[in-house]
């Protein structure tokens, strides 16, 4: 008998409504059952992707509450509020963002206890922080989606500046998701062959270009929010993406954020590493040799991330 993949989507904003679709066309999993406060809204996603469903193939989309998903293997937790004004800090939106996960962690303790965790909501690495101090399960099952997007659309730009496919690209950016996550240049490579410093494909490693390009990959959600106000289709597929290496037991390595012990000298906070990602979660963790300017930089990020957390009351 072939297992029933199903995925519980909290949330039905623009993030959770862009990973429902990618996972319902990837058709990676069997269920999506979408959980959200406003039950209407979330059953109109619902219909709107199973009238879809005769091009797609048996993928069933429903919603749902947190009693239904004692069978879920994967919950992607989307769900937060925004800025109420203006006036309103960052730190008060984040303490807001705590109630409100904390309503959210202690029901899926409840009602979905075996369920691996993925924290999409920003700030993602304060969040996934604070669901693992709130939740009772092992922190190996529960992670944030880190820097997987800001490694793909670093890939993508270096692939585009070496005329080269940007899944031969093995670059990442690791740390936190924001205004400190670092590139990790020591490590960057195409076909096995390292970029820094080199000629690959007879295009020179041209300092001021790659910096260019980091920055456009940093840079990219402040664009397209300008554009458009919000981002959410590329999130959506970095959720499908691991989703898939989770139900498949693919055992890939994604830089995602979870909890550092100790890994560079940084510990209590949680960002990106490359870690191994199989159906039980985090299985492995990957430390690359880095360079001095790379690890003080993962240590700058660890620094900042614990400054936001000072004040959050967990």
């Amino acid at each position: 008998m072939i297992q029933r993949r199903s995925v519980a989507i909290i949330g039905t904003g623009n993030v959770g409504t862009a990973a429902a679709y990618a996972m319902f066309n990837q058709r990676t999993v069997s269920e999506i059952i979408l959980v959200d406060l406003d039950r209407e809204r979330a059953q109109g996603e619902a219909m709107d992707l199973m009238h879809g469903q005769l091009l797609v193939g048996n993928v069933t989309v429903r919603a749902g509450s947190y009693e239904d998903l004692a069978e879920t293997q994967v919950v992607v937790v989307t769900a937060g509020v925004g800025q109420s004004s203006a006036s309103e800090s960052r730190l008060e939106l984040l303490n807001r963002n705590t109630e409100v996960f904390r309503d959210i962690i202690g029901k899926l303790d409840q009602y979905a206890p075996d369920a691996i965790l993925i924290i999409a909501t920003n700030p993602v690495d304060i969040l996934t922080y604070v669901s693992q101090k709130l939740s009772s399960r092992p922190s190996q099952r529960i992670f944030g989606t880190g820097t997987l997007l800001d490694t793909a659309r670093f890939r993508a730009l270096i692939g585009d500046y070496y005329d080269v496919d940007p899944q031969s690209v093995h670059a990442y950016i690791l740390g936190e998701h924001g205004d400190s996550e670092v590139p990790i240049w020591s490590q960057a490579n195409i076909g096995g062959k390292p970029i820094r410093n080199s000629v690959v494909m007879n295009r020179h490693f041209k300092r001021e270009v790659m910096e260019s390009i980091f920055d456009d990959a940093k840079n990219a959600a402040y664009n397209i929010i300008e554009k458009k106000g919000y981002t959410n289709s590329a999130i959506g597929v970095v959720i499908a993406r691991i989703v898939k290496a989770i139900l498949e037991d693919e055992k890939s390595v994604i830089p995602i954020s979870v909890y550092w012990d100790g890994e560079y000298g940084i510990e209590d906070v949680c960002m990106s590493l490359q870690c191994v990602v199989g159906n039980e979660g985090v299985v492995n963790r990957i430390l690359p040799e880095l360079d001095k300017k790379e690890i003080e930089g993962l240590r700058n990020s660890g620094r900042v991330l614990k400054e936001n957390l000072q004040s959050i009351d967990i």
